[in-house]
């Protein structure tokens, strides 16, 4: 499958790019992908091992003449985020991702594409199998369900790496180097809420908050796209003047995407049926208003649900406490950042919400690039939701990566950079949560530096790489590790 894959230049990086496709490969779900690799480094000649958390090493010894070159791992992740149009139907475990080009970018067809992280993975397999290219000694460092937890990264075997300098192939935008990120935590909320049975007088409504972008939690949460937790809950406390009771929801599906679409039943008065509609109906008109073209496709929906089956609604007090948190609880661009202009400082996403059977579930993400700020936004959780009797923990806590701009690697790369392109790149501070904060909390000696294609709409079906970038991409990286081969 994705034949078409093998035309696009360059054919080394494209091809491997093309096994990253059809194999199925969501956080927690790489061991197939894992063993692809390793057959395909021992049929390559290549050394490879795994840490006790699955983590993958592949090593490439020194072209003849360059051992003592400084030793440079090439780092990325292999998982992907799953993600998935409505009505779209895919089996992330089992499905390989289909793709087409369209306009001088890659696309997948109705799901996330996968470029973040695998352009990164393939252009390191990419270095691994080139036999034109000079370079020192390589360790290839695949790390596991960065997407959910962070979880290799933050399980990464201690001395076991052996090189000096890293490069992060997992950054998204081109002409750009990053030398910092925010660090983060997920803040996971849980409580079982007070109930009480449906009254004659009571009908059930299904409500249907769909259409928006999404985008990654991180790199887009400062863009104006909707948030489908935020947006419904505005809904849910309309409905409080209807004497509404939450029955059920579901929203998001990933702590570090932006809720594309998130659904709610709520039961209210019959005769009150109608002036809820329509005031739901005045709501849709505000909140396109309020996003405009930014995420002009917002729909919400009130559907009269028929049959009252099994539900029973939270109890009056209960439902008005919860909406109430959920409306006041922190979400999006918390503070901008003083020391770098135009970067996100402190955000939080309501990532994935649910209610069944009055039992909770909220799972936020927090993100800073000072971890004492993350910390204080976790804090602020802890404190509102334990005013609704919510039982609050804090979870898969990761550290920023601090910028040293008097880095060495970054010299070359921007003197590199330039006699490639004709200009410098431009060096940034990321708000994402790349896994250079983890391994540099782990190898505090190595020098970082994070680059990559240009992506857009990562952690969405959105997600699509400009083609050319790509090339860029590996002609610089191919460029630098010729480089650092030369130094000693």
């Amino acid at each position: 499958m994705n034949a078409h894959l093998d035309a696009l230049t360059p054919s080394i990086v494209w091809r491997h790019f093309r096994t990253l496709c059809n194999t199925p490969r969501p956080s927690g779900e790489e061991a197939a992908l894992v063993a692809i690799l390793e057959a395909w480094a021992d049929a390559q000649g290549l050394a490879h091992d795994r840490d006790s958390f699955g983590n993958l090493r592949i090593c490439k010894p020194a072209t003849p003449g360059c051992e003592q070159a400084p030793g440079v791992i090439l780092q990325g992740h292999l998982d992907m985020v799953a993600q998935a149009n409505a009505g779209h139907s895919h089996d992330f475990s089992r499905d390989p991702i289909s793709t087409y080009v369209a306009d001088g970018w890659l696309h997948a067809d109705g799901t996330t594409l996968g470029a973040d992280n695998g352009m990164g993975v393939a252009a390191i397999l990419a270095v691994l199998e080139d036999p034109t290219l000079t370079h020192g000694p390589l360790e290839a460092l695949f790390t596991l369900e960065e997407e959910t937890s962070m979880g290799g990264a933050l399980n990464l075997a201690e001395n076991w790496l052996k090189g000096s300098l890293l490069l992060n192939l997992d950054s998204e935008d081109r002409g750009e180097v990053y030398i910092g990120c925010a660090g983060g935590a997920d803040v996971v909320v849980d409580a079982q809420l007070p109930s009480a049975a449906l009254r004659d007088d009571e009908q059930l409504l299904d409500l249907a908050l769909t259409g928006l972008k999404g985008g990654h939690s991180g790199m887009d949460i400062h863009q104006p796209l909707g948030n489908a937790n935020r947006l419904l809950v505005r809904a849910l406390r309309t409905l409080e003047g209807f004497d509404a009771r939450l029955v059920s929801y579901q929203g998001g599906t990933l702590r570090n995407a932006i809720p594309r679409e998130a659904f709610a039943q709520v039961a209210l008065p019959g005769d009150e049926m109608d002036a809820a509609v329509k005031a739901l109906s005045d709501l849709e008109v505000t909140l396109r208003a309020e996003l405009g073209s930014g995420d002009s496709g917002l729909s919400l929906k009130a559907t009269q649900a028929t049959g009252a089956g099994k539900a029973e609604p939270l109890t009056l007090d209960a439902s008005a406490m919860l909406v109430a948190a959920l409306h006041a609880a922190p979400c999006g661009v918390e503070r901008m950042s003083a020391d770098v202009p135009g970067v996100v400082e402190t955000s939080n996403n309501l990532g994935v919400l649910s209610l069944e059977a009055g039992r909770l579930h909220l799972c936020a993400l927090v993100r800073s690039l000072h971890d004492t700020a993350a910390a204080a936004m976790a804090d602020r959780f802890q404190a509102l939701f334990g005013l609704i009797g919510a039982r609050v923990r804090v979870e898969n806590g990761y550290p920023g990566w601090a910028p040293n701009p008097e880095s060495a690697l970054l010299a070359t790369f921007n003197r590199r950079h330039a006699a490639l392109f004709g200009q410098e790149p431009a060096v940034k501070v990321i708000h994402a949560g790349l896994e250079c904060g983890i391994l540099g909390s782990k190898y505090p000696h190595l020098d970082m530096i994070s680059f990559g294609p240009l992506i857009r709409g990562a952690h969405s079906p959105d997600e699509r790489v400009e083609l050319d970038s790509v090339d860029e991409f590996w002609r610089m990286l191919h460029a630098l590790m010729e480089d650092l081969a030369q130094k000693s």
